[in-house]
């Protein structure tokens, strides 16, 4: 719309083509003024006069036309002086003034730009950024929106808006930069600086025709004709996913989409109505868009749309609607209405006047005086006062000897004033010589000193040319430059921005990792106070079964007592004759305090028996088909690279949680249970099992084997006490009795709780033995 630095865009060369094009015919400010109501005012040159010094005495709502050393910067290389496009065919019979205003549709509403608010120490202002200047408990008032109305001609434009008269193109954009500072604008994922409205900037010419006479306007605001050209910055389509907006970025975002959906639905209906012949009512009325260029689209006007697209290929699928949309709309035609014809008058009006000045210009140069009518009239006055009036010369007898000697010495008079006029001008008219002759010397010799004064000029001017030149070399190097470090400004917040993001992303997984690293110590801790916990209750249970273990001999030793003491008695009774024989004794019960001998606490575990030599659960038949396992490995467990490593085949199920699905599918199961062993290391202990089915439908695992894999190194002494070979002969009975105990066998279960995150573990359900009396 604008442009960027020396190249303008749309808007300054759309008002350069324009002014270039009536410079020479604008009326004077305040000639042409609008009303209230979409017309135009025709005043006279003295009530225009009274407005403008009424103006210029009052402040300056509108500022004056700068000059173009004192333009604003943001804009002063947009516009470029030097390419003088103009209309032909320009009415030169006719005088014309520019109006222009500015509007933007926010969230449907419409808002005017230009207006001025007055200044109120109380009340804050709006700065048009979406945000108002708020002094501290302060009532803020935000600014109207407008209405929109339809004129006596069927026109719509919008009631109150604010229409300033330029006239020329650094006004205007002046005016149009003043109005763009308040536009609202924010911040996207997409675009720093986000259109969140449709922006309409409104130029309207008015094009009065000249009197009779080629001097003065005509008093008739009914021969009043209007153009209008409105530029409008349309606000680009968002994706919500995208832009990721929120809030009232959200309901912005919606009410954009909203109304282009709506303009896009006009413009469809027009192409169908244009293409079927139909007569279908077009929503202008859904979006205040549509609804204020309404003319435009029944044929009073022309649209001209200019699309913008990004050639990213993340856009290729907005950029396809846009383009088809595009496609679509340069189709449309309308019929267009006839222009109402204006009164004319004689062709060339303003030139004749032009010529007439002309020439009433060079009479009054030639006469040294102001030459019109009455000036005229009264020097002709005074000559006849000077000479004698004529005598009557009527003669009625013919013998009238009176009249004709008194007009004779009449005209006598007067041929002697007239040859003392004649005298009188020939001495001025020498005199006039003599001074021509001595203002030529004189004019000779200035205008040789003007011609040295030229040649130094020319001099200067060369000079100055040359160095404004270069100035302007180096404002535009200037210009470029701080466009480039603008961009470069502009790149850095974005990889700030980035950097901020990363930073924080990096703070998050710091923490992250922190939390994590005290949830292992925690669990840490809590998987040594297990360990600890657990080994305590070993060791409770060892001393238990090495008491009980006690207990069972002392009872088998009394036992045996008793066996020889009966069989020494029945040798002594046989030795001695019946007579003799004493009363056998009662036998007592040895006393378990005196034989019990005293418990002492191991520092480790009893020796574990070793077990028979063969393997006493065989494995399946192979005959019995393929077996599918389910390989039950809770989370929790430590990958170790053994080399024995269980081989399930490729149909195995691999589960963290057993459950009735996987057993159905199955006939095979194996659990994967870690613990610490004696020495500190980690053992993995393969519990396998078989899957039956119950009779209730559910399924049952009955493990049948358990399989040890742990790792220790070969050149490091072992932690665990080796049994003595006394010890293993004495427990041989021991040994071979728990072997085949079913009890003992029995005593030891793997149990695994419902919602239990630790896996697996031992459980002991032994029950004590039964003592004998």
């Amino acid at each position: 719309m604008t442009g960027s630095p020396g190249q303008g865009g749309l808007l300054p060369r759309s008002l350069d083509m324009i002014f270039n094009s009536i410079g020479p015919y604008q009326a004077k400010r305040f000639v042409l003024k609008t009303d209230d109501k979409n017309g135009m005012e025709v005043q006279n040159r003295v009530d225009a006069l009274l407005e403008r010094q009424k103006r210029e005495n009052q402040p300056a709502v509108v500022p004056k036309t700068p000059s173009r050393q004192r333009l604003d910067p943001e804009f002063a290389d947009m516009i470029n002086p030097e390419e003088a496009c103009r209309a032909d065919g320009v009415d030169e019979d006719s005088s014309y003034s520019v109006f222009v205003s500015y509007i933007e549709i926010y969230n449907n509403y419409i808002y005017d730009l230009l207006e001025e608010a007055p200044y109120d120490p109380i009340k804050p202002k709006w700065n048009g950024g979406g945000t108002p200047q708020r002094q501290p408990n302060q009532e803020f008032i935000p600014p109207q929106s407008k209405l929109l109305r339809e004129d006596q001609n069927h026109n719509m434009y919008v009631a109150g808006c604010t229409e300033v008269e330029v006239k020329s193109t650094e006004e205007a954009f002046e005016v149009f930069w003043r109005g763009q500072k308040k536009r609202r604008i924010a911040n996207t994922q997409l675009n720093r600086e986000s259109s969140r409205s449709h922006s309409v900037f409104i130029i309207k010419l008015a094009q009065a025709p000249l009197d009779a006479d080629g001097d003065n306007i005509l008093q008739d605001k009914n021969q009043v004709s209007v153009s209008q050209l409105c530029l409008v910055d349309l606000a680009g389509s968002e994706r919500t996913s995208r832009t990721r907006a929120e809030g009232n970025r959200l309901r912005e975002a919606g009410n954009i989409n909203q109304s282009l959906m709506t303009l896009r639905t006009c413009i469809e209906v027009l192409r169908e109505n244009q293409m079927c012949g139909t007569n279908k009512m077009v929503p202008y009325r859904d979006s205040k868009v549509t609804h204020l260029f309404k003319n435009y689209f029944d044929g009073e006007g022309k649209v001209r749309m200019v699309v913008c697209v990004n050639p990213k290929a993340d856009d290729y699928e907005e950029t396809m609607l846009v383009m088809r949309f595009a496609e679509m709309t340069q189709e449309v035609e309308v019929a267009r209405p006839v222009d109402r014809p204006i009164c004319g008058f004689a062709a060339g009006r303003r030139q004749k006047n032009q010529a007439f000045k002309d020439e009433l210009s060079r009479r009054l140069e030639e006469r040294g005086g102001p030459v019109d009518a009455e000036s005229t009239q009264s020097v002709m006055h005074q000559l006849l006062q000077n000479l004698p009036s004529l005598p009557a010369s009527e003669i009625t007898d013919p013998h009238d000897d009176v009249t004709l000697p008194r007009l004779i010495e009449v005209l006598e008079k007067r041929h002697k004033i007239r040859q003392m006029m004649t005298q009188e001008y020939n001495r001025a008219a020498d005199m006039l010589k003599s001074m021509l002759q001595e203002l030529d010397s004189s004019l000779v010799s200035k205008e040789n000193f003007i011609q040295d004064q030229r040649g130094q000029l020319g001099e200067k001017d060369k000079a100055l040319h040359s160095q404004k030149t270069e100035i302007d070399r180096l404002e535009k190097k200037s210009k470029m430059l701080e466009y480039k470090i603008e961009i470069l400004q502009k790149t850095t917040n974005i990889y700030e921005d980035d950097k901020r993001t990363l930073e924080q992303e990096l703070e998050s997984r710091e923490q992250r990792l922190q939390r994590e690293q005290t949830e292992k110590r925690r669990m840490e801790l809590r998987m040594q106070g297990m360990v600890q916990d657990t080994k305590h209750k070993w060791e409770k249970e060892c001393e238990r079964r090495v008491c009980a273990k006690q207990l069972e001999m002392q009872n088998k030793l009394w036992v045996k007592d008793e066996k020889l003491k009966q069989l020494k008695a029945i040798v002594t009774e046989s030795k001695t004759p019946s007579d003799q024989r004493p009363a056998p004794d009662k036998p007592q019960r040895p006393s378990r305090e005196r034989d019990r001998v005293p418990a002492k606490r191991s520092a480790s575990p009893s020796p574990i028996p070793t077990g028979p030599p063969v393997r006493v659960v065989h494995r399946r038949s192979n005959s019995a088909g393929g077996e599918r396992w389910v390989d039950h490995k809770p989370s929790s467990n430590v990958e170790l690279d053994t080399v024995m490593q269980p081989i399930l085949g490729s149909n195995a199920i691999k589960v963290s949680a057993p459950s009735e699905k996987a057993l159905a599918k199955c006939d095979k199961y194996m659990l994967t249970h870690q613990d610490l062993a004696s020495d500190g290391e980690i053992q993995t202990k393969l519990i396998k099992g078989e899957v039956f089915k119950t009779r209730g439908g559910g399924q049952a695992v009955q493990f049948t084997d358990i399989e040890t894999l742990r790792q220790e190194l070969p050149t490091g002494p072992s932690r665990k006490r080796r049994s003595s070979e006394g010890n293993t002969a004495q427990g041989g009975d021991r040994m071979e009795g728990d072997w085949t105990d079913v009890e003992t066998r029995c005593s030891m279960a793997v149990e695994m709780r419902a919602g239990s995150n630790l896996g697996p573990a031992y459980q002991h359900h032994g029950h004590q033995k039964r003592r004998k009396p």
